[in-house]
């Protein structure tokens, strides 16, 4: 049987993070994943838009470490070399109804300590985007967008570097608790089986980070650990993209737990539009092509010159919920399940948006709660 420091389960950005954060001089790391390479979830099928932190609780984990993983991702990107844009964000108010909802906005953003965020008149907006319409915005200037990918490229190389170890299309199927470690049973592609001790696991197996608190023991229904799927689907503008803002424009957020549909600029100067958010029974990422008409009649208000065949299918993500429909939205969790006669486990459940932002800080606070319990 091998014996490692630090078991983490999942290679998504986060778990990669994680990995990179933790690593130090002769402690052994092992990070195992159940497809064949990182990022096969929903780390590669987000928006990639870097957060300020103007949408969460104040207070809340989701808020806090947004607003840190803004400030280090900018540092981290530009120290090396990973491709982002500090674009700017505008929420954009088409009528005067939603122009009176701004200021509660920039009160919740304020609090969760978004930089520089201001609520500016449509002339204003007019003036940093002239494709932007609109009678008021809530102006967001650290919002941008990454390259995911090359994101998490720069942490796994971190990670290797440091000596942690990786395993690919392995997947966890039990996790036990003996004299003082823990025996993580892994199968192989093959089928074959075989166990890892850790003095201390890191879950962060993102959507089936409820499935592997389930293993440690932990009611997850009691303690709210079970994960929805969530489906954010994106259409890509084929066309017309010069009458387009190049900034992320977004509605002013509608009553249903969702940012609405908005603009999604790449770094290779193409834009989708999404996501369309609906809740899914499975993991699966098809898209219908019917919904182009929601896509169209959500976005015409604040894009005035978008035409309906200029809308085509693109991509689909799923987010860990941990919640269901009609439930009130939940924070990350991110701690030591000492407390439930599991310490050294430490379980990362419901890591949805803004997750990809807030990876830095969520690795940086992951490593923190290792150093504690090794």
């Amino acid at each position: 049987m091998d014996r490692v420091d630090v078991v983490i389960i999942g290679a998504g950005v986060v778990g990669l993070s994680v990995a990179a954060h933790t690593t130090r001089p002769n402690r052994s790391v092992l990070l195992l994943e159940r497809h064949e390479s990182f990022g096969r979830e929903a780390s590669s099928r987000s928006s990639e838009v870097i957060h300020a932190s103007i949408y969460y609780p104040p207070g809340s984990l989701k808020a806090m470490l947004c607003a840190e993983g803004n400030r280090l991702m900018y540092d981290l990107c530009g120290r090396h070399g990973i491709p982002h844009k500090n674009k700017g964000k505008l929420v954009v108010a088409v009528t005067d109804e939603e122009a009176s909802r701004l200021p509660g906005l920039l009160a919740a953003a304020t609090d969760s300590g978004a930089k520089g965020v201001r609520i500016i008149d449509g002339e204003a907006a007019g003036r940093l985007d002239p494709n932007v319409s609109c009678v008021a915005a809530l102006y967001c200037p650290t919002s941008g967008i990454v390259d995911s990918h090359a994101l998490m490229q720069h942490f796994r190389a971190v990670a290797l570097e440091g000596g942690v170890a990786e395993a690919y299309g392995v997947e966890v199927r039990s996790l036990d608790r003996r004299h003082g470690a823990y025996l993580v049973g892994v199968r192989e592609p093959a089928g074959e089986r075989f166990q890892v001790e850790a003095r201390v696991v890191v879950n962060c197996a993102g959507l089936g980070s409820g499935e592997v608190s389930a293993m440690a023991g932990i009611d997850i229904d009691q303690a709210h650990y079970r994960i929805f799927f969530r489906k954010g689907v994106y259409f890509r503008v084929t066309r017309g993209l010069d009458r387009l803002p190049s900034m992320l424009v977004y509605p002013v957020p509608p009553a249903d737990a969702t940012v609405g549909i908005h603009t999604c600029p790449d770094l290779a100067g193409g834009m989708r539009l999404g996501p369309h958010d609906e809740w899914s029974d499975r993991v699966e990422y098809s898209v219908d092509e019917s919904l182009g008409d929601r896509f169209f009649e959500a976005c015409k208000p604040f894009l005035p010159s978008l035409q309906r065949d200029h809308l085509q299918p693109d991509t689909a993500g799923i987010q860990a919920k941990r919640f269901g429909p009609g439930e009130p939205s939940r924070d990350f969790v991110i701690t030591d399940e000492a407390d439930r006669g599991l310490p050294g486990f430490i379980n990362l459940v419901g890591i949805e948006s803004p997750g990809l932002t807030a990876s830095p800080a969520i690795g940086k606070m992951a490593a923190e709660l290792v150093e504690e319990a090794l």
